[in-house]
């Protein structure tokens, strides 16, 4: 056969009609033992394989929520999906995975969101890093529940939003900082087209005005790469000024930059300059010294947005739910020496 056998295929090797086929692979009780012994050897021997994408778009019915991954930002997206794999699969549903670099255009978005409704998908989860993502999702109107993860939120009433509390991260950090008696604290940011790193700015800002310690406002602009954050400390140390007591990396990454290029110059962490990362990524706490750093729960939050799809699906409205970092303190920070 120059085709995939079908239905019809089958009927004719067991010698019955395609509506017994049908009601064979449907588990019908109505069909006869020996009957259907006869359509099940036909299948064995012919290999065949029910058409599920032609049966979901039949019954609207595909047990398969859609995921898209928007940007090239992201981190720790294998916690992420395992989170989100593991509460599908628990809650009976499979996962359809699409994706769109951070180059694609408003419209690349909307088409792969109508791509997979296209396909049946019951619901979508949206895992962005941009907010473009998300205002490109503002007026959206589509026939299936959709979830938006890591991004913000939008004037959307039937979107849903799960995130990690980013603001609050950052001000646990710095709160920490600020509690160990250090004054003059540096930003060292991520990209700040990124929902995230405008996030973990705000934070930042409102701590250190709500302490009253800003002597030295000192931002940097970075990327969230271990180069940008190797390269702006090397700038810290090179611009003729008092370096800050203290470094609030963009995340672990950069902050890995961080320690190394203070290796480089003879800046010892955190006798000199204590430092703090974001993310608790895999080795965090085996850095020299051990990174002080914020813990996200990614496995976490990629199970809410499921967990939030799910309870749309039985009826629920949209809803935005956010998740609370833990500050994780180590070596890495410690009260300024007086200078």
């Amino acid at each position: 056969m120059n085709r995939p056998p079908g239905m019809m295929d089958v009927a004719r090797e067991a010698g019955v009609s395609h509506i017994t086929v049908s009601r064979v692979i449907n588990g019908h009780p109505s069909v006869r033992p020996e009957t259907r012994s006869r359509v099940e050897a036909a299948i064995r021997k012919l290999g065949y394989r029910r058409n599920s994408v032609a049966r979901a778009l039949k019954s609207r019915r595909s047990s398969t929520i859609g995921v898209v991954i928007v940007g090239s930002e992201l981190y720790e997206l294998p916690r992420i999906l395992r989170g989100v794999e593991t509460a599908a699969e628990r809650a009976g549903y499979w996962v359809s995975l699409a994706s769109r670099q951070g180059g694609s255009s408003t419209g690349d978005l909307v088409e792969t969101l109508r791509r997979l409704t296209d396909q049946a998908v019951e619901a979508i989860a949206v895992v962005a890093d941009r907010p473009a993502a998300v205002e490109a999702l503002s007026g959206l109107v589509l026939d299936v529940p959709v979830a938006v993860v890591m991004s913000g939120s939008a004037p959307n009433p039937e979107l849903s939003f799960v995130e990690v509390d980013q603001e609050l991260g950052a001000r646990l950090a710095v709160r920490h900082l600020l509690d160990l008696g250090h004054r003059r604290i540096a930003h060292l940011t991520g990209d700040l087209r990124t929902f995230d790193a405008r996030a973990r700015v705000e934070g930042w800002r409102a701590e250190i005005a709500a302490a009253g310690a800003d002597e030295v406002v000192l931002e940097l602009e970075g990327d969230f790469t271990a180069e940008s954050g190797f390269r702006l400390a090397h700038r810290l140390c090179a611009d003729g000024t008092a370096l800050p007591t203290a470094v609030f990396a963009g995340n672990d990454q950069m902050a890995m930059g961080v320690l190394a290029a203070f290796a480089e110059r003879g800046v010892h962490v955190p006798q000199d300059v204590s430092v703090v990362g974001f993310d608790d990524i895999k080795g965090a706490g085996y850095l020299v010294p051990a990174l002080t750093t914020v813990r996200q729960d990614f496995g976490h939050l990629g199970s809410s947005a499921i967990e939030l799809l799910v309870r749309m699906l039985r009826g629920e409205r949209a809803a935005r739910q956010k998740i609370t970092p833990e500050l994780v303190v180590r070596r890495s920070t410690a009260a300024p020496r007086s200078r």
